[in-house]
Order: structure tokens, then sequence, then C-alpha cells
């Protein structure tokens, strides 16, 4: 699974006097490529080591059902048949690809979790990285393999099934596994009767309750560098789930040009425009997943156009000649703490 850009980092207001204030329980790992993060107050020292083999335990669950990297998940196996009869998945997997489906819609198919042949061609997935720039009919001859009109869900009374109607359909559901992974830790965290948490995968995060300190879990934004302190802005995300998509993190060079992973369905080729990243806060962290890369393909000001149109609570950094500019929707700022200049 490709790893989504990590842009966010917990601010867990860890206190300056231990003696008088109890500190977060504090876990970490990797998965899918990328790496989680789970900050708890108010939970018992003991119960770490049963909570971190849950934590990984489900995570584990959640990447053999979306990675494109494991063969025998259950993504791939649907991938790899070239059957264009309804194939049985489960409810999780049914609910995924309908979110996803109806973001993808209302992005005018910018979100487009079927662009798995552009993405691979391009290096970004399962093969290997390409060693020259691919050519425009091999790019061409991977669009005709890529479409959301190709991949219907079906409900039925015997169950949840996936159906393609081209034998070589390839779905990638990288760009939304990180927040229903992230979401799955919050729902864990709830049935470990646990209130308190802020839960992260890769970028992208979910929280409920208040820190050891008792004051709202905060969340920073990332400025697009690699200094991981530079903060452009921090919000507390109540209780909602948040994530961010950028362009400037995974990239690699390829004939004297610089590619980004956010790939572009219509084009076939990596964005290149202004727009470096995207963050989106919606009640849950797949929501937001699969919203932030949408916002990412369609650039600047159709990002910004669909963020109003949608009611979205939206951040984007956006590259200028001189630097980086910032805009957020008007349900973004009910969010933000603070925002540097």
């Amino acid at each position: 699974m490709v790893a989504a850009v990590l842009l966010l980092t917990a601010c867990d207001n860890s206190p300056k006097k231990a003696e008088t204030t109890q500190r977060a329980m504090v876990m970490e790992g990797k998965t899918m490529g990328t790496f989680w993060r789970v900050s708890l107050a108010g939970v018992a020292p003991e119960r770490e080591s049963a909570l971190r083999e849950k934590i990984q335990a489900q995570l584990d669950a959640d990447d053999w059902l979306l990675s494109t990297w494991k063969k025998d998940s259950a993504l791939m196996k649907f991938n790899r048949s070239t059957s264009t009869e309804p194939w049985p998945v489960s409810e999780a997997m049914s609910d995924i690809v309908t979110l996803s489906l109806r973001i993808g819609q209302k992005t005018q198919g910018a979100m487009d979790i079927t662009v798995g042949p552009l993405v691979n061609l391009w290096g970004f997935g399962p093969d290997k990285q390409p060693v020259k720039t691919p050519s425009e009919q091999d790019i061409a001859s991977a669009k005709t393999r890529v479409g959301l009109s190709h991949l219907t869900v079906r409900q039925t009374a015997q169950g949840q099934y996936l159906q393609k109607d081209i034998p070589d359909l390839f779905v990638d559901l990288s760009t939304v596994g990180e927040g229903y992974a992230a979401d799955n830790l919050a729902r864990l965290m709830e049935e470990e009767g646990i209130s308190r948490y802020l839960v992260s995968v890769g970028g992208a995060l979910a929280s409920r309750g208040t820190n050891p300190e008792g004051r709202s879990w905060r969340v920073a934004i990332q400025q697009p560098t690699d200094r991981e302190n530079a903060v452009s802005a921090i919000v507390d995300i109540n209780g909602h789930g948040i994530s961010t998509a950028g362009s400037y993190r995974n990239y690699y060079e390829l004939d004297g040009k610089r590619l980004s992973h956010v790939i572009d369905p219509a084009t076939g080729h990596p964005i290149q425009h202004t727009l470096v990243s995207a963050t989106v806060i919606s009640p849950t962290a797949l929501e937001a997943d699969g919203w932030d890369t949408g916002l990412m393909v369609l650039g600047p000001e159709k990002a910004k156009a669909l963020a109003l149109e949608q009611k979205l609570a939206v951040y984007l950094i956006i590259k200028e000649p001189n630097g980086f500019s910032t805009w957020m929707s008007p349900q973004f700022k009910t969010f933000l703490l603070s925002q540097k200049n």
C-alpha cells in the first residue's frame, strides 16, 4: 500500500511538572508502509502490553483487507480475478468502496480508487519504479483500465459484492486505507472503555476527550518542509477525524523531473499544479482521507470551489513564487486554534 504523506503530528501537551499531572500513555509502531501512534489519558500503565497487542492485531487485519502489496489480501484477490461476476466481500470492504465511489463522483473522478494501473505505471504501486518516463501510448493504455464507472457495489440479501465490467480492473484503496485504520483504532479504544485518546495512522487521525492536562487533544498541520517541527496551523479536531494529503514528500526523480505520487486520473500524469497540501476534517478519518486525495488532484482553485460547495472543513497550502500561501474554508476555521503567518 502506498504510504500517505505524514503531515500531521499529535500535540500531546505533555505537562512540565510530571509530579502533578499524569503523562499520556504513548504507543507507536508500523503498519501499511507507514507509522501508527496511539496517545491515551487516564489509562493504567499495566494495560499497555495488552492494548499494544490488540492495536497491532487490528492494524494487521486492516492491512490484510486493503493491501495492494500483499498478494493474498482480500483486495488483491479481487484484483487478480478476471471474473466480471459479482465478487463476495466483507461488509467493511463494501462500506469503504461505497464511500470512495461517492466521494469520487462528487470530485468528478479526481478521487478514483481504480487509478491503480496508472499508479503502478508511474512506480508508486507494488510494481517497481520505472527507469524512464512512461510513453503516452503506455499511459493511454493504462487509462482504458481506469474509471469509477467500471466498478459497482451490490447489496443483496445474501451479502455484499463488488463487480467490475472489465477483467483487468485494479482497485487501489491506499487513498483511504489510513483513514479506515485510524477509525478502527478509535473504535477499539471505545470497546476497551477508553474515552480519552488520540490515534493516528500515517496522515490520518481521530480523537476523543481530553489529554492528561484536561485540555482538548491538539493536532499540528506541518508546513511543506523536511523540518519535522515546522507547523503551519494547530487545530482541535474535537472528536472528528482529520487527514492530510501532500505532494512533496512521496516522490522520486525521473528524467530530470520531480514526480509526485498523486496521479491525476484525467491526464494519467502526476499532478503539476501548485497545491502541495490538503487537510480535511470530517466526522470520520475515512471520509477525511477520501476527500483530501480528491482535493489534491483538483488543484487549488477547483479544490476551494468544491470545499465551499460541499461545506467541507478544508485547509490548503499552495506554492507561490516566493514561498507558500494558505487558504481555509469557513468550516475549518471553527477548529483552528492558531496559525503561523
